[in-house]
């Protein structure tokens, strides 16, 4: 975890999904916990969720760097990757949006309850409110550790624009990201959407960003 000002010294121009690159806030500080708290969870199954761009990606990507396990996202979920996931303790679906066989999802819970594994489930909307088609899989989905992350607050708004800013190699003061938390939509996607367009303008214009380029952009 670091603070603001730490960031501002050590944030890297390449994008980094480690553990020195995550802010921790309150917005997410339970979902970070239950990462790091592994594998003292209450349950075997944790279902991270959370608007896109929240961060949810990061968190699984520093959980691989201290633990063994594997990642798929959705697509990838059929018969053949069953033969992976016994070989790792930990199995991580990213991106799930129940587009894959439910069948499929419901003998991953089995496997992970029958083998001792750990499952983590990255998701926009929580898992227990999908309307699953198979009954067993609804109520199994019910049955999981649940941590949301939340829309981020001013820090962790401050956080993300600085990190996203550098690893575009985009120079800019630090009263302007305070200008822009003001006035921004508490929203992550909003956010990344805004950093694309700087992105785009920096590039095309290839000038420093000022007060008049982020109110143009606003």
């Amino acid at each position: 975890m670091k603070n603001l000002n730490q960031l501002l010294l050590n944030f890297k121009h390449t994008q980094n999904f480690n553990y020195n690159d995550f802010y921790v806030s309150k917005s997410n500080y339970y979902a970070f916990q239950l990462i790091e708290k592994w594998p003292k969870w209450e349950k075997n199954i944790v279902n991270i969720y959370g608007e896109k761009f929240s961060g949810k990606s990061h968190l699984v990507n520093i959980f691989l760097n201290k633990n063994k396990g594997i990642k798929v996202i959705e697509e990838e979920i059929n018969d053949e990757v069953f033969k992976k996931f016994k070989l790792f303790e930990n199995i991580i679906i990213d991106n799930y949006t129940n587009k894959c066989d439910e069948k499929l999802m419901y003998s991953i819970f089995n496997l992970v309850d029958q083998d001792n594994k750990y499952l983590i489930i990255n998701s926009v909307n929580p898992i227990n409110e999908i309307n699953f088609k198979l009954n067993d899989l609804k109520s199994r989905s019910k049955n999981c550790l649940f941590a949301k992350i939340d829309n981020p607050d001013d820090d962790l708004m401050f956080a993300i624009i600085l990190k996203n800013f550098s690893d575009r190699q985009i120079q800019i003061d630090k009263k302007l990201i305070d200008f822009i938390i003001k006035r921004i939509d508490r929203s992550y996607g909003k956010i990344a959407d805004f950093i694309y367009k700087v992105d785009e303008l920096s590039l095309k214009k290839k000038k420093a960003i000022d007060l008049r380029t982020i109110k143009e952009i606003l």
